[in-house]
Formats: structure tokens, sequence, C-alpha cells
């Protein structure tokens, strides 16, 4: 046997090795941990807890120590907070490669949630930018807790007079989601034609108001139960996914945004004109590549079509953040919301987010 083939075969068995051993290490499941001691005279509140990986039943709802901001910090009062995807993801710390990030074995971070709207409780020493008794809104870190602590400079603006504690709650991670797709890289002109794939979804209702107010013919696709609630929001155009397939209708869109991936990318490409970005929000379920499928194929096809095909990673930052309560206060945007649990039911409101039938957001209510 030739030398090369010898080091090309032993290179090959190392990578193998290696990747089992990557894949063993980040799909292992550590014991959970028990809680922490509270410290002698500090205040406590209530929050969802998780020690370990795994479904629901790793969530707990317990007293710990009240956070104290820092110098550059601001304590908030959570007056309502959102569910996302992104929650469960983390609980579950799927897909894997996702602990990379989160912490391998156990999680990192024990607090759960993102998207939330309060009162300011107090300010750290530096701050400028906010006072105590301000109202706001924001993306923070653990955030199914009475009471959590975020940077002055942070995702975080005061909330607009005329919207609820709750609709403010909805918008961190979903709209900006939408508003970002649709903006950055959809590049959505004023008298497009834009089609959302998930249209009664968070991030779908989001995107269909967003989309009006730029000045785009909006076509939504849903189930038959929400074409109704759809058209009410904005949509131009409707299509019940039960009764009709849009990449079969002859249409052509400018812009795709699709949240649900039922359909392949040469079947979305029928209906995408020449020129069109279609934007692909979120991913297909599983613990490995599952839900980085649809992107890679996307990434490998891109080069040789005259289409755009693109994933997007939202980053909440507070420019949107204002742009969106600017967006409600005028009226142009207003959340919808699904459901709403207490602070120790987000386990029943994680399973109702997990459904994937969920009209809007889901809130968690700490009035």
């Amino acid at each position: 046997m030739k030398l090369r083939y010898k080091i090309g075969g032993g290179c090959v068995i190392l990578l193998t090795v290696a990747i089992s051993a990557l894949a063993l290490v980040l799909s292992y499941d550590s014991a959970c941990g028990s809680a922490p001691a509270v410290s002698d005279g500090a205040e406590t509140m209530g929050a969802i807890v998780y020690r370990c990986y795994g479904s629901t039943e790793v969530l707990n709802f317990e007293e710990v120590e009240k956070p104290v901001p820092t110098d550059d910090e601001v304590l908030v009062r959570v007056r309502a907070a959102a569910v996302n995807p992104l929650d469960w993801h983390f609980m579950r710390g799927t897909p894997y490669l996702l602990r990379l990030l989160s912490g391998v074995g156990t999680p990192k971070e024990t607090g759960l949630g993102v998207d939330f709207a309060g009162t300011v409780e107090a300010v750290g020493n530096n701050v400028k930018r906010f006072k105590t008794g301000d109202a706001v809104f924001g993306a923070g870190s653990g955030v199914f807790a009475e009471y959590l602590t975020i940077g002055e400079n942070g995702p975080l603006v005061l909330k607009p007079t005329d919207v609820s504690f709750e609709q403010a709650a909805s918008v961190p991670i979903a709209g900006v989601t939408a508003l970002q797709a649709l903006r950055d890289l959809g590049k959505l002109q004023p008298g497009q034609k834009v089609l959302i794939n998930g249209a009664s979804g968070g991030v779908g209702t989001f995107a269909v108001q967003i989309a009006k107010s730029f000045g785009a013919e909006v076509t939504g696709v849903c189930s038959t139960r929400n074409v109704e609630m759809v058209r009410s929001i904005g949509a131009d155009h409707v299509f019940d996914y039960t009764q009709e397939d849009y990449t079969e209708s002859g249409k052509r869109f400018d812009l795709i945004i699709d949240m649900v991936g039922n359909h392949t990318l040469s079947e979305n490409r029928r209906v995408l004109k020449p020129e069109g970005i279609f934007v692909i929000v979120g991913g297909g379920k599983g613990n490995w590549l599952g839900p980085l499928m649809t992107p890679i194929k996307a990434l490998m096809m891109s080069p040789f079509v005259s289409q755009e095909f693109v994933m997007i990673l939202a980053e909440a930052r507070q420019g949107d953040l204002a742009i969106l309560g600017d967006l409600m206060q005028s009226g142009k945007v207003t959340p919808v919301i699904d459901s709403r649990y207490r602070l120790m039911d987000v386990a029943a409101a994680i399973v109702h987010s997990e459904d994937g039938h969920a009209r809007g957001k889901i809130i968690i209510d700490l009035e």
C-alpha cells in the first residue's frame, strides 16, 4: 500500500474518532444539580430554574437570590415575559452543537427566557438613560423571574405609553427577527410582493404587519382557523395551506419569509422571481443537523441560481427595539397574543410553544 493511502486512511480514522468523541461529549446529559444555599440576609424572588438539560420536567419554580445591579446596570421588576422556540432549544440543549455555547453536560446559565417588559426598580450609579419607575422592554437573560438585571447599553428601551406590558414583552425576539428579515436580508421595497409562510405564528404576525408598514403587497400562509386573523392584521391575500399549495399557485414573489420549512427550496424557487430573495427563519427539528439542513442546502444552491437564499440570525438591538416601539405606538403593529400563563406555569407554556400551533405570542404574566 502506498504511503499516501496509509496517511489518508489514518487521517480518516482520526477524524472519525474525533467526531464520535465530540458527539458523545455534546450529547451527554449530566444529572441535575441541587439548588445553592441562599446567602444570609439576601432578598429572594421567584424564578424558573433548570440545572440540567431535558424536557419540561427539568424546570422548577424556586426562591432564588434577587439580583443586585452593578454601577452600569438596571434592575427591572418583570411584569410580563414571552415564550420563544429559543427557550425550549436551550432547555433541551438541542441541537447539540448549541451546547458549545450554552454549556456541555449542564447549562452554564440556570435561568430561562429572553423577552420581557417591566418597570425599573433601581439603577446603578453610572446609569443615565433610565430612572426608577420607567416602563421598559427588551431582551435579557433568565427573564422568567420576578426581577432581572440588564446593562444600560444592552437591548433595553422605554415602553410606549399606549402599549401594554404583555404586548411589549412579545416584541424582542419575534419582532426583531421579522424586522431584520424583511429590511436587512429581504431588502423589501414599497410595492414589492412578499409571502409570509407561517403568517399566524409569533414571527409571522409581526412580519405581516411590518411588511405592510413598508408598503408591500403581503400574502400570508396559514391554516383555516387563522385565515381571518391574518387578514385582519393586514395581509392582502391569504393561502389556506389545508386547501391550497402556494408553490403551485403560479404567483411570483419578490421575497419569501419562511418560518415553516414545509416545502423544498426547489418548490419555493417556482414562485420566487428571478432576482427574488428567500429568507429562512428557524429550521427543522432534530438533535444534530436537522435544524441546519435547509440552510446548508441553501448555501450550496445559492452560487448556482439567480435568486438569493439566506438564513437569518437576528440580533436584538436598541435601535430596532425603538423602531418597533414606534410602530406599536403609531398603531401600525399590534402584537397578537395567543395565551397567558403564570410564572409557575412556564413548563405548560413551553409545551404549548413546542406544539407549534400558537397564534401569535405566548405570554408569561407576572402582574
